[in-house]
């Protein structure tokens, strides 16, 4: 029988209405019908002060950093859309990734929430770039926090008129691209976690 992987999906903004989180959306759904168990969060539900190394020493590692630490643990994979600022990644996804890639430990046990986990990427933009700069920028940060990074991403260029009134891509080459993104990522996370349980 196959192991129904769960996957945890967020985006890098939590604008209202932002591009990633309708991207993110879309990411949920396709999990969804390719069989996945999928879990959707906001990045607002954890806020975090600004990483800093002194603070840390003071105070140890912030509450919502080791929640959403936990939560990553929780799931066989992640799936991040991301916005693009000025060319790179947003201050408060990379600002949750810095603050989590800090866990060493939970409870006296070594936890390390993010190495091995397999991720996909999404990027959006309202340019004709679609967030490319971004999402290289991104995957090179999770791969120096040890992640699986598949692949395959979508990325989402003039994404104002990119969403049909259903919230689904409009664009056929839009939605194959998600396909594909969300089958690799189902496919490694059901495979890495045989391994570890194994």
């Amino acid at each position: 029988m196959a192991v129904i992987p769960r996957i945890l999906v967020f985006a890098g903004s939590v604008r209202s209405g932002a591009f990633s989180g309708r991207t993110a959306d879309v990411a949920q759904k396709e999990l969804a019908v390719q069989g996945a168990e999928v879990t959707r969060i906001s990045l607002g539900d954890y806020p975090l002060p600004i990483m800093d190394e002194d603070l840390e020493k003071e105070k140890g590692i912030p509450e919502n950093a080791l929640r959403l630490g936990h939560q990553i643990a929780a799931h066989d994979g992640l799936l991040i859309a991301t916005p693009e600022y000025n060319g790179s990644i947003p201050p408060l996804l990379k600002n949750a990734i810095d603050w989590v890639s800090r866990i060493r430990r939970d409870n006296g046990r070594s936890f390390r929430p993010l190495s091995g986990k397999p991720a996909g990427l999404c990027s959006s933009s309202d340019g004709k770039f679609a967030g490319i700069r971004c999402i290289n920028h991104l995957r090179a940060v999770l791969v120096r926090c040890q992640m699986e990074v598949i692949t395959p991403e979508c990325s989402v260029s003039g994404a104002s008129a990119a969403f049909d009134a259903s919230g689904q891509f409009r664009d056929e080459r839009l939605h194959q691209s998600m396909e594909r993104l969300c089958r690799t990522l189902i496919e490694t996370s059901r495979m890495l976690s045989v391994r570890i349980d194994a």
